[in-house]
């Protein structure tokens, strides 16, 4: 649920700011991409692990999958079978990185 929340956070903000600068709808987009970007900031601190960079790798395989979503729901973007098997690819390494027995 956490890395829902701070991928919707992220992707989110990283789209606001898009849509205002590449789309040219203003520094309201843009400033809310900014408040957005900080709380995903914050989500990720709200992880149990305590282990930045495990958090933020295993964090980064969700971005990459969630990235393809969002497109698809907001843009209307299309993802090829490589987007898809590369989506799936980055969700296997998030499950061995934060699941994966350590002793």
């Amino acid at each position: 649920m956490l890395f829902a929340l701070a991928a919707l956070a992220e992707i989110g903000g990283a789209w606001l700011i898009w849509q205002g600068v590449r789309e040219q709808r203003g520094l309201a987009w843009i400033g809310a991409g900014v408040v957005a970007l900080g709380l995903y900031g914050f989500v990720a601190t709200l992880q149990p692990d305590a282990h930045f960079g495990r958090i933020l790798a295993a964090y980064g395989g969700v971005f990459v999958a969630g990235s393809l979503l969002w497109g698809v729901v907001v843009d209307g973007f299309r993802p090829d079978r490589w987007d898809v098997a590369g989506a799936l690819v980055c969700l296997a390494g998030v499950l061995i990185i934060m699941y994966a027995p350590r002793g």
